[in-house]
Parts: C-alpha cells; sequence; structure tokens
C-alpha cells in the first residue's frame, strides 16, 4: 500500500500542455489567414502574436504561484477563442485593406494584452473571492453607474442606435461590460442574505406554489432596470444579460421554478410591449420574422445584415472556404457582431461546433467550479458568471442564424472590441481564482500496487 501526495504542479503541468496546443491553433489560424489571403507569411503580425503568447505564459508562471489549484482549462479555452477571434479579425483587415494601426486585428492584439495584464493583477490582488462579499453594496452602486455613465451629457455616445458607450477623446469604451461583473458580485452577495425569506413559497396558483407578494421587490426592480435599459439606451441585449443574469443566480439561491416563470413573463411581457411602442425593437422583431421581405431587406436597419449573415454560413457548408478564402467582408460589422458568420463562411459548421465545444467546456467548467465551492457566496458568482458567458454567445449565435432577434450582444473573446475584451478576461481571472479556491485542500490518494 503506497499513499501519494497529488500536488497543484499536475494541473498546471497540464495547463501548461494544454496552452502550447492553444498557442499552435492560434498561431496556426493567422498563417492559414495570411496565405489564403495574401499567398505569403507575414512575419509583423505573427511576431505581435508572439509578444501575446510572452503574456499568457508569464499568467502560467504566475498562476503557479499564486494560484496553483486553478482550473487547468480556463487559460487554454480563452487562449484559442481569443486567438482564433484575433485571426479572423485580421483576415477582415487583410479583404479591406487596412493596415498598422487602422487595422481592427492590431487593435484587438493590443487589447488582448491589455486584458491579459489586467487578468492577472486580478489574479493576484484577490488572493480570497469572499473578500468580495464584503463590498456588495460598493459592487451594487459601481454597477449601476456604469451602466447610467453612458446617459451623461458630453461622453455618452450613440452607436448603430444604442447609447451604451462614452467616448473621452479618440478612445471609446462600454462601461456596461465591467457594470454586469459589478452586478453579478452584487447579486451572489445579496441572495447569500436573502435566500432564505425569498425561498418561502406563498400561494398556490394553477398548481404551482408562487412566492409571497412581499418577496417580489427584487424581482420587480431588477425588470424595471432591464426595461429602462431597453427604452432609454436602446439596448435590446443588455437589457436581456442584467435581467437573465439575476433571475438564474434567484433560481440557483432558491431552488424556486416560479421564479423564473414569473422572471420570463415580466420579461416577455415588456418586450412585447416595446415592440409595439418603440419604433428600434418593432424593427428588430420584422428583421427577424421576415427576413426576406424585399421591403424590410432594403430599409435602412432592415434584415440586410442578417441575411447576408445567413448567405455567408450558407457559403460555409460543412467544411468551410478554408481561411482567407472566403468573402466575410460583405457583411457589415463582420469582426464584431457578425464574427460567428464569418467563422462559420470559412471553417464550415464543423469550425463552428469545435468552437461552440470550447464555450460549452468553459461553462461546465465554471458550474463545476460553482457547485464544488464551499460557501454561497462563491457558488453564486461562479454560476453567475458562467451564465454571463452561456447567455451572450446564446444570444449572439441565435440572432445572427435567426433563432431569435439580433441584439447587439457580442461573441465573448471573439468578437473586435476592448471593453467587451477586457470584461471576459476579468470574468475568467475570477472564475480562476474561485477554483484555485475550490481545490484549495490536498487531496489524498490510495494507490494500491499489491
Amino acid at each position: 500500500m503506497r499513499i501519494k501526495l497529488k500536488t497543484p504542479s499536475k494541473l498546471r503541468n497540464l495547463e501548461l500542455g494544454l496552452l502550447v496546443l492553444a498557442l499552435a491553433v492560434s498561431g496556426g489560424a493567422i498563417a492559414l489567414v495570411q496565405l489564403g489571403a495574401l499567398g505569403e507569411l507575414d512575419t509583423t503580425v505573427i511576431g505581435y502574436a508572439a509578444g501575446l503568447a510572452v503574456i499568457v505564459l508569464v499568467m502560467h508562471v504566475a498562476l503557479r504561484v499564486v494560484a496553483p489549484d486553478a482550473d487547468p482549462f480556463i487559460l487554454p479555452i480563452i487562449t484559442t477563442l481569443n486567438g482564433l477571434g484575433i485571426a479572423m479579425i485580421y483576415r477582415l483587415d487583410i479583404a479591406k485593406g487596412f493596415e498598422g494601426w487602422t487595422s481592427a486585428g492590431v487593435r484587438q492584439i493590443a487589447w488582448t494584452a491589455l486584458a491579459m495584464v489586467i487578468a492577472l493583477i486580478v489574479v493576484v490582488v484577490v488572493r480570497n473571492h469572499r473578500v468580495l462579499a464584503r463590498y456588495r453594496y460598493l459592487a451594487l452602486f459601481v454597477g449601476i453607474g456604469l451602466l447610467l455613465l453612458p446617459l451623461a451629457p458630453g461622453i455618452g455616445q450613440t452607436i448603430n442606435g444604442a447609447r451604451v458607450w462614452i467616448a473621452v477623446g479618440p478612445f471609446s469604451f462600454q462601461p456596461g461590460e465591467l457594470g454586469k461583473i459589478a452586478l453579478a458580485i452584487f447579486f451572489a452577495g445579496y441572495l447569500m442574505t436573502a435566500r432564505d425569506s425569498l425561498s418561502i413559497v406563498g400561494s398556490k396558483v394553477l398548481g404551482m406554489r408562487l412566492p409571497r407578494a412581499r418577496d417580489l421587490g427584487p424581482l420587480l426592480v431588477a425588470w424595471a432596470a432591464a426595461m429602462g435599459v431597453l427604452v432609454f439606451q436602446r439596448d435590446l441585449g443588455t437589457a436581456l444579460l442584467y435581467f437573465g443574469l439575476f433571475l438564474v443566480m434567484l433560481y440557483v439561491a432558491t431552488g424556486r421554478l416560479s421564479w423564473v416563470l414569473l422572471g420570463l413573463g415580466l420579461f416577455v411581457g415588456g418586450a412585447l410591449i416595446a415592440r409595439d411602442a418603440l419604433g428600434y425593437v418593432r424593427g428588430r422583431f420584422d428583421a427577424w420574422l421576415d427576413s426576406f421581405n424585399q421591403e424590410i431587406y432594403d430599409a435602412v436597419g432592415g434584415s440586410y445584415q442578417l441575411v447576408q449573415g445567413l448567405f455567408g454560413l450558407a457559403d460555409g457548408g460543412l467544411i468551410g472556404t478554408g481561411l482567407g478564402r472566403g468573402r466575410p467582408d460583405i457583411v457589415p460589422l463582420a469582426e464584431s457582431d457578425y464574427i460567428v458568420a464569418s467563422l462559420g463562411e470559412e471553417l464550415g459548421l464543423v469550425g463552428l461546433f469545435a468552437i461552440l465545444a470550447l464555450y460549452l467546456l468553459l461553462v461546465a467548467r465554471a458550474y463545476r467550479i460553482g457547485f464544488n465551492g464551499t460557501d454561497d457566496f462563491g457558488r453564486l458568482l461562479a454560476v453567475g458568471l458562467g451564465f454571463l458567458i452561456a447567455l451572450q454567445v446564446f444570444v449572439v449565435i441565435g440572432g445572427v442564424t435567426r433563432v431569435i432577434p439580433l441584439t447587439g450582444l457580442t461573441t465573448p473573446f471573439l468578437a473586435a472590441g476592448g471593453s467587451s475584451l477586457m470584461a471576459n478576461w476579468i470574468i475568467a481571472a475570477l472564475l480562476l481564482r474561485l477554483s484555485d479556491s475550490v481545490r484549495h485542500q490536498p487531496r489524498l490518494v490510495v494507490d494500491d500496487d499489491a
């Protein structure tokens, strides 16, 4: 009988092997883009990507020191997704003739480097996730402030009909991306203390036990805030994201399906009223329900983008046209809102399934961290952060494939945009810290060599 001590270095060694594979996939994608679109290799962009590889490896080394028990799959997964996103954005720049800082791909590389550094800082500074629960009300005020900041005169900016941006000099930023993390921390801290009262059921209606009327306040406040975002900021996606986050975390905290049904009823009812009262919401529904109507197709803000994306996906077929060999640049905003359609055209259905599998694994790891957590706050926060990623992916891909109306959200780690990229890397950093806390106790493994 021999007793072995399971050391955290095994997790980090597994992570290192997966990181090498992730960096090979990302670098290979950039090289294939250049060969497919240019017919030759450009060492400049490959050099930029090599710089990102160095930062990723530095983060891996830091995890060996400050979070040796962290989940070994999270960093390789997001590195692969981020690398594929950079490759596709760079491919679109080649099609449009953009070079240097005017190239969205180069800017995405710079944003990725900054996001990685910030994520590394989060992992190093936040040594115990339970400390965040003490600042839940501060997180609430920060989240609300970031959400309302685009409405401030002078710095608020309307882009593509949605007022969710702020402009400071030559830079624009979407503060709501960071606000969702602050609100996730508040929801986890609040529900940790209020779960007992919210779990109490009231009267029975149509065979279902509903919550007490006195406990409906938080749900109504969250619904009113979501409707406020929809009306004043003209952003259906952000409203759905915030309200969906609260609803799922409320269900996880209480285990009451009645909360979900009430919340869905409120949001669907509010969205239908908004469709009839607000022209831009009605336009989204019309473009979704009757995309191939010539009048809607030709209208300003109509279904042109949606239909072009569907044509691109159809052209990609099963195995795609090959990186650098398609025409994804025909679709408006192909590098941001429609990067999934761009990847689908050149990688095909097989490539999209592989990307979806990476997202599925990432969300599964987040849920696993939550379910194995040792404290209520950590469990709720991990599930909430995982759901943020899952809901964004569902809403974006559902909109691109015409399953649901377009909402304007971006695909995590893939789409161009610094604010979204930084927020998602911070989410990954928090998940790494949470997973380290879950596995913090060493485990003994009994090996019988009889």
